[in-house]
């Protein structure tokens, strides 16, 4: 192998940095300055940070030791110098919130790998890559899950290299080398299922190829062979310098042994129908009864990528419908040890989903669509009894718990929160009030109104809930869940609390196989207990939300738009089915729903809502369905809504573009800077879904876009009209446009180069597909979306945002207006907040 060429002390501007090779193709980090940070930095939208200030706005430079840096609320901290111990961990109080720089002086051009402990992310000569932040240790034990499979392809160039790390879990570490080989698997990240003892073979897997060249690779394979026999999977395009986790096939025999197997994978490069090697490696995969605890695969309809639930089957060999328990685990635990933690059910399957990772997104975005598409193909695969399925979870999943519970109260006969906190704001961002305290802040939180938990207790009081909590668990605070047994009380719910004395955040009190904790006896008796009535068995609905395209149905009763949109809607209402009569109230509804198909048939029903009576109604409905429509303050009989209209099927958001089978598009037909700017922020974006999401996100140029092929797929579109060149098939009637200088607003107009526009919009001829953009009238506009925590847990978008540099230095005065399309997918119908003019 080439050895690497490098100076061993490099110094600059009286900055020391240190490179001790552990190898002569290892570099390991040992030294640089850090600088630290306030609380909240990265966290929020608005988060003027003037490190990214200078990088945006090309007025970088090479940070010294004392340094100082003043921050947008005068407070003024400096860099300082900061070294490893031996094994290469930095240790530092400055680690829990800060930026870590150093350089590297090399003497050729290298593709290189970088491998970092404990990081958000990094800057590598500018470009963002994915981090870390997990994983804070060399050492595991069997049954824990790892993090070192973060394996980053870098180029780095002849001469020097800044490196830019930003670290918030108070120890790193990183180091660099030369990869075997230009395209190879990164066999620490798998997705594997168990395999059944005597049943045949036929499951997805999925394993990261590490691309460390400067070309597009899309002729390559994997072939798995098991037992003599072999399958063939392609393997979708993966860009240069880059890394992507694709889905194989395993088909076979069955295997009718207990205990474990080999599959051996082999990497194929088959370009010009001339098979070559290129990798090889063997997995080892679990024979297990089909009664026992194992892992079932599943390709994401969010992604293409392969998932798994972990299943703890009934112990009940009988024909009966099971009853189902979605158990969500906590933070930094395995789906399939979470799911372990029960001792089986005679009566139901326990089922983990798995958040999409150990941390995944806390049961939200991504985490509670990884739970539903879970739960629902559970529920077709097995045969469940439809009014005996429960949802409870511990820790983070106890927060998943109220926040799924919360948001779908007829899926669920009961729900058991242990130990759960309630929201972000009450746990993670405690103390912290600044989200909400100017007009633009509250309308950029509206974004996030499906996570405000208290707000939908109401929704609760449809369900059994049985609330657990350790009285001393120093983890999540007892206060979490006594503040919700609190808001029980008010609504009258039926509800049980237990706070087990004495008792810390995981425990175990009985001698019973079954951690206490999540299988804890008087809550399976509760769950007993409780079933969920049909819809026809249901008289009265009372149903709140604030996002139609996350929870928009409750028994009968559909909220399919608002008035103000993502503010909390409600609906309640009653069926008189002795006089073919609902009547019922609202607030904040434009558009509802009433499902007819409720055992007899409803024939020409009458409707009284909010004081108004509607009678003579005629069919037919389409559906079963009656849709009524506010208009100008009445209620009127409506048709089935247009699906270019809002709706339940697709409402907008930024983030809820980042579904529905999504691929990333990037520009190539701006400048050289433009177009590595686009190649970048796809990569990061696609490099960070993968990490926290294990996710597999298609990246590919704007010239290879098949605009027909991909029609009903979500766009993510990197750049602007001039610069990607899909622009015009997929925004070519969209009342925003951002161009070289510009961004069009409806009929307004914003001039500049240092403008930034993150926005939705439908994806015209489809009925539910989305197209985002992330895009900017310049290089210096493009920059400053490096690091909008967009794709982070507890971050939200409206439709749309334009901003300027100025959110980078003085934080909500570079916003220049943010908030809804309407109903119709305009801008002259929406709700827009702007900047206030001086």
């Amino acid at each position: 192998m080439k050895h690497l060429l490098l100076i061993i002390i490099f110094t600059v501007l009286a900055i020391p940095v240190w490179l001790l090779s552990q190898s002569k193709d290892t570099i390991l980090i040992k030294e640089g300055v850090a600088l630290p940070l306030q609380r909240g930095y990265g966290e929020l939208i608005i988060a003027p940070n003037p490190v990214e200030a200078k990088l945006a706005l090309g007025k970088w430079t090479e940070p010294k030791p004392d340094e100082k840096v003043t921050f947008p609320d005068g407070q003024v901290h400096k860099w300082k110098s900061i070294s490893a111990d031996e094994k290469g961990w930095f240790s530092d109080s400055v680690l829990r919130n800060c930026y870590i720089y150093t350089s590297i002086q090399l003497l050729s051009d290298q593709i290189m790998i970088l491998e970092s402990y404990g990081n958000e992310m990094v800057y590598i000569n500018g470009s963002p890559r994915s981090g870390n932040p997990y994983c804070l240790k060399d050492e595991w034990e069997s049954w824990e899950p790892r993090f070192d499979y973060s394996l980053i392809p870098v180029f780095m160039k002849k001469g020097k290299n800044e490196i830019l790390f930003r670290c918030s879990r108070g120890r790193f570490k990183s180091k660099l080398y030369l990869p075997k080989q230009s395209v190879m698997f990164n066999a620490r990240d798998i997705t594997i299922p168990d395999f059944i003892s005597g049943d045949a073979i036929n499951s997805w897997g999925s394993i990261v190829i590490i691309n460390c060249t400067n070309v597009n690779l899309n002729h390559l394979e994997i072939s798995t062979m098991i037992g003599g026999v072999s399958y063939n999977t392609p393997v979708k395009l993966i860009p240069p310098l880059s890394l992507r986790k694709v889905p194989f096939k395993i088909v076979a025999p069955p295997q009718n042994e207990k205990g474990t197997t080999l599959v051996n994978l082999t990497l194929i490069n088959n370009e010009e129908n001339k098979r070559k090697i290129i990798d090889s490696t063997s997995l080892l995969f679990r024979i297990v009864n089909v009664n026992e605890n194992h892992k079932e695969t599943f390709i994401s309809a969010i992604d293409s990528s392969v998932q798994y639930y972990g299943i703890n089957p009934s112990s009940s060999n009988g024909d009966k419908k099971n009853a189902l328990f979605l158990s969500l685990h906590g933070a930094s635990v395995e789906a399939i040890n979470q799911s372990g933690s029960y001792y089986p059910k005679t009566w139901g399957h326990i089922v983990a989903p798995t958040n999409r990772r150990p941390y995944g997104f806390n049961w939200e975005g991504w985490g509670r669509l990884d739970a539903l598409e879970v739960l629902d193909l559970v529920m077709k695969k097995y045969s469940i009894d439809q009014s005996r399925v429960y949802l409870t979870g511990h820790s983070m999943g106890g927060h998943g718990t109220w926040h799924l519970g919360s948001l779908f109260p007829d899926k669920f006969a009961a729900i058991g929160p242990s130990a759960g906190w309630i929201s972000f704001w009450t746990y993670r961002y405690r103390g912290q009030q600044v989200a909400d305290t100017t007009q633009i802040r509250r309308m950029i939180r509206r974004a996030t109104t499906p996570s405000e938990t208290f707000e939908y207790i109401n929704n609760f009081s449809q369900m059994g809930v049985y609330v657990l909590h350790g009285a001393a668990d120093d983890n999540v605070p007892v206060e979490q869940s006594r503040s919700m047994v609190e808001k029980l009380k008010n609504i009258k719910s039926d509800f049980v609390y237990n706070e087990q004395p004495e008792m810390g955040h995981w425990w175990d009190i009985s001698d019973e196989p079954g951690s206490d904790c999540v299988d804890w006896a008087p809550m399976f008796d509760y769950f007993a207990r409780h079933a969920k009535p049909s819809k026809n068995q249901v008289r009265e609905v009372k149903f709140v939300t604030a996002n139609p395209a996350v929870s928009s149905k409750d028994q009968w009763l559909t909220i399919d738009a608002q008035i103000e949109q993502l503010k909390i809607s409600s609906a309640d209402f009653r069926y008189y089915p002795g006089k073919n009569k609902f009547i019922g109230i609202t607030d904040n509804v434009a558009r509802l729903a009433i499902d007819l198909d409720l055992g007899d048939e409803v024939k020409s029903p009458t409707v009284e809502i909010d004081g108004q009576k509607i009678t003579d109604i005629k069919g037919p409905f389409p559906d079963n369905k009656l849709w009524l429509e506010k208009h100008s303050g009445n209620w009127k009989i409506a048709a089935s809504p247009s699906k270019d209209m809002k709706g339940s099927h697709r409402y907008g958001t930024f983030q809820e573009a980042f579904r529905n089978n999504v691929i990333f598009v990037y520009g190539t037909g701006g400048s050289r800077e433009e177009n590595m700017w686009a190649f970048d922020k796809a990569r990061y974006d696609a490099e960070k879904l993968w990490y926290q999401g294990n996710g597999s996100v298609e990246v590919i140029a704007d010239i290879y876009f098949d605009f027909k092929t991909n029609i009903n797929r979500n766009v993510i579109l990197y750049g602007n009209k001039n610069s990607n060149k899909a622009w015009n098939d997929l925004l070519k009637n969209s009342p925003v446009e951002v161009g070289n200088g510009y961004i069009k607003f409806g009929k307004e107009k914003f001039k500049g180069n240092n403008l930034a526009c993150i926005f939705v919009r439908p994806r015209e001829g489809t009925e539910n597909a989305s197209v985002g953009v992330v895009s900017g009238t310049g290089i210096i506009g493009m920059k400053i979306n490096n690091r909008l925590p967009y794709l982070n847990p507890g971050i939200g978008l409206p439709d749309c945002t334009i901003f300027n540099s100025d959110i980078l230095s003085k934080g909500e005065e570079g916003i220049i207006l943010t908030g809804f399309f309407g109903l119709d997918w305009s801008s002259e119908t929406g709700e827009f907040v702007r900047k206030k003019q001086k």
